[in-house]
């Protein structure tokens, strides 16, 4: 689209838009020598900068003066998406008094729901999910809002999500679901709640790993005692390796034992042909070997 030059009106207009000086934005507009939505190179609005900047009385201000909470930069972004970001709830409940789609998406399909909900704002997560935030809108990459929450950790967002029908276990385009994300990330309060949801404990990503296999790689032990309480497959996954496999290789010592615990066989052989003690060994994890030893060892004795 074509965009006619800035004059040096729009520049000041932007400017006092940004600062929040909604004196100086009512003398600008009342001159009539400068448009309430002129935009720059990038489509943003004075409306979108006030918003962003969470100056509520220069938002109330462009209102009044017939500003459109529609409009959007050439990122597909509103508004009401940077109040969101921002978690300036008031500003928000302003834009929707004002017709302000409640879902508008950006370009890749983020709605202002899923920004409140990657930044952590659970004011604005409960404001929008009650004013019809649709809490299953999801990103190009398939990421739902309950999946952005997970992988941030916000757990008390997660309870409003879930209790306003979220599907807990929608998958990203690369099979990972909202369970496999906060395993990864070590949020264990996350997973306990997902698991609690009904959420598929082995819930596998494209490359074949589980939820479990990657708490126990990454040696994230309170994620990995949450997940053994939902019995997850301690076999070979279909990525050719066991969660036990991770854990040794990686040298976490306390997930390995946790492993061992549930019934994890450390005899099992890899796609490599290799037990979890010869990956130990060959990575130099010397503890979690001479554990694995003893484990075999004492195994041996007993029968």
């Amino acid at each position: 689209m074509s965009m006619k030059k800035e004059s040096p009106w729009d520049v000041e207009l932007h400017l006092a838009a940004a600062r929040g000086d909604a004196r100086r934005l009512r003398l600008l507009l009342d001159s009539g020598r400068v448009h309430v939505d002129c935009k720059d190179k990038d489509g943003t609005t004075p409306l979108i900068l006030a918003a962003a900047g969470g100056h509520v009385e220069a938002v109330n201000e462009l209102l009044q003066q017939g500003a459109d909470p529609a409009a959007k930069r050439l990122t597909g972004t509103t508004s009401l998406f940077f109040a969101a970001q921002g978690g300036f709830m008031d500003i928000a409940t302003l834009l929707l008094e004002h017709g302000a789609t409640v879902d508008s998406c950006s370009v890749d399909g983020g709605t202002p729901l899923f920004v409140a909900c990657q930044y952590g704002h659970l004011d604005v997560v409960e404001g929008l999910v009650e004013r019809g935030g649709n809490v299953n809108a999801h990103t190009k990459d398939g990421a739902t809002p309950l999946f952005v929450a997970a992988q941030n950790g916000h757990v008390r967002i997660l309870e409003v999500l879930l209790a306003h029908g979220a599907r807990v276990d929608a998958v990203r385009t690369d099979g990972a679901t909202p369970l496999w994300i906060a395993s990864q990330m070590g949020h264990d309060h996350v997973a306990r709640r997902l698991l609690k949801a009904g959420c598929r404990v082995d819930a596998t990503r494209h490359d074949g790993a589980t939820p479990l296999f990657k708490a126990a790689h990454k040696g994230h032990t309170a994620v990995v005692g949450e997940l053994l309480k939902y019995r997850p497959s301690l076999g070979i996954l279909p990525n050719g390796e066991s969660a036990l496999h991770a854990a040794a290789m990686m040298g976490h010592m306390t997930v390995t034992r946790q492993l061992l615990g549930a019934g994890a066989d450390p005899l099992l052989v890899n796609q490599e042909g290799l037990t979890s003690l010869q990956l130990a060994i060959g990575h130099s994890q010397t503890q979690v070997a001479n554990y694995l030893k003893d484990k075999l060892r004492a195994r041996t004795a007993s029968r």
